[in-house]
C-alpha cells in the first residue's frame, strides 16, 4: 500500500499521545504514524503494544530540545503532518522546576517549528497542529467559560510556558505562512493515564487504602474530558479544521474537586465491594497549591457547530470506565509506578 501521508506525533508515548496515535494507527492505514518521543518519566511505550507491530506504525525516540537532531530527522522523513503533545506538563512538577518547562515546551516548539519551516518552504499541503491547554487562559470566577477569544492568563509555570509555545505557533504562522492549527483543551482522564494526577492517583490510594490529599477545601472546579473523545476531536480538527484557527476542547463537565472525588470513592466502593461511604474516611485537606486557579470551563461550541464534534460519554459513564480499565490493568499499573518498564523499552531502543 503506498501511504498517503506521513504523520510525526510528537509525545506519542504519554497519555494523550498514546491514545491520538492508536486512534491514527488504526483508523488510517494509509498513513504513515511516526511516534517521537523522549520516553521521560511520563512516556510508556506499553501504552501502544496493540499497534506496535502495524505496518503502518514506527516509534523514533528524540528529544525535541535537540535542534540539530530534530532537524536531521526532519529531512530524513520529510513528513507532511505534525501534531505536537510533547510537553511537560504537570503543575506541580512547574512550580518546582521551571526550567525543565521553559526548554521543552517553549524551545522544544520552537525547534519543531524551525525545522519545519525549513523543510516545508511554501508548501500548503502540510500541517503544524500544536495541542495545548485551557490552562493558558488562566482563572474564571464563578461563571462563564472560556472561549477561543480569551485573553491569556498564565498564573503557573506550566501554563505560561504552554502559552509562550500557542504564541510560537501562531507567530511562525503569520510571519513564515506554515499552515497550523492549535486545539486547547479541558483536563483529560482515561486508560493510560500516569498515576501523579489526579484520578488514577487517587483510584490507586482508595484501592491500598491511602490518603486523599485534597488541597484546600476541595472547592476548585475543573472541566473534564475523556480522552478518548480528544483523539476524536484532534482527528476532526487535523483534518477538517481551518488553517490559523484555534479550537477549543472540553467535555461540558464541570466538577468541583471535592465531588468528583466523592463520586470516585462511591464508584470505587462498589467496585471493591466496599460498604459505601468507607474509601470517604480516607479524604484529608491539605495545603492549597501555590497559584491555584480556582476554575476552568471550556465553550466547545465552535468545535460542535463548524465541526460536529461532540462528547460520547457523561462524565459518570467515562470515570466507570476509567475505574474498570485501571483495577483490570494492575500490572501496567505496579509496572509504571516501580519504573520497570522504562528499562526494558530504554534497552530495547537504545541506538
Amino acid at each position: 500500500m503506498t501511504m498517503q501521508k506521513k504523520i510525526i506525533i510528537t509525545g506519542g508515548a504519554g497519555f494523550i499521545g498514546s491514545h491520538v496515535v492508536r486512534h491514527f494507527v488504526k483508523k488510517y492505514p494509509e498513513y504513515s504514524i511516526i511516534n517521537l518521543d523522549k520516553l521521560t518519566y511520563a512516556g510508556n511505550l506499553e501504552n501502544l503494544k496493540d499497534v506496535e507491530n502495524e505496518p503502518n506504525y514506527r516509534f523514533v525516540q528524540l528529544d525535541i530540545v535537540d535542534s540539530g537532531a530534530i532537524q536531521s530527522f526532519f529531512e530524513q522523513e520529510q513528513p507532511d503532518g505534525i501534531i505536537h503533545l510533547a510537553a511537560e506538563s504537570h503543575v506541580d512538577r512547574s512550580i518546582s522546576n521551571p526550567m525543565e518547562f521553559v526548554m521543552t515546551n517553549v524551545v522544544g516548539t520552537t525547534n519543531l517549528l524551525n525545522s519545519a519551516k525549513n523543510i516545508w518552504g511554501t508548501r500548503k499541503d502540510v500541517l503544524f497542529y500544536h495541542v495545548s491547554t485551557d490552562e493558558v487562559y488562566g482563572t474564571l470566577g464563578e461563571t462563564g467559560k472560556f472561549t477561543e477569544e480569551t485573553p491569556y492568563s498564565p498564573n503557573s509555570p506550566y501554563s505560561a510556558s504552554k502559552a509562550s509555545s500557542d504564541h510560537l505557533v501562531r507567530a511562525y504562522h503569520e510571519t513564515f505562512k506554515i499552515p497550523v492549527k492549535i486545539s486547547n483543551c479541558s483536563n483529560n482522564y482515561g486508560s493510560f493515564h500516569f498515576p501523579e494526577k489526579l484520578i488514577p492517583l487517587f483510584i490507586n490510594n482508595i484501592k491500598n487504602n491511602k490518603p486523599l490529599p485534597v488541597y484546600g477545601k476541595g472547592d476548585n472546579i475543573r472541566d473534564w474530558l475523556f480522552v478518548e473523545d480528544h483523539a476524536k476531536a484532534i482527528d476532526v480538527i487535523f483534518h477538517e479544521g481551518k488553517v490559523g484557527d484555534t479550537y477549543n476542547i472540553g467535555g461540558n463537565n464541570e466538577w468541583k474537586n471535592i465531588d468528583l472525588i466523592k463520586l470516585l470513592c462511591k464508584i470505587m466502593d462498589n467496585k471493591l465491594n466496599r460498604e459505601i461511604g468507607t474509601s470517604e474516611k480516607l479524604i484529608s485537606y491539605v495545603t492549597d497549591r501555590a497559584g491555584h486557579d480556582f476554575r476552568y470551563a471550556i465553550d466547545s461550541s465552535k468545535l460542535m457547530t463548524q465541526l460536529g464534534w461532540k462528547p460520547s460519554v457523561t462524565f459518570e459513564e467515562g470515570l466507570e470506565k476509567t475505574v474498570d480499565w485501571f483495577l483490570n490493568n494492575e500490572t501496567w499499573l505496579q509496572r509504571v509506578t516501580s519504573g520497570a518498564y522504562k528499562q526494558y523499552y530504554e534497552n530495547q531502543y537504545k541506538k
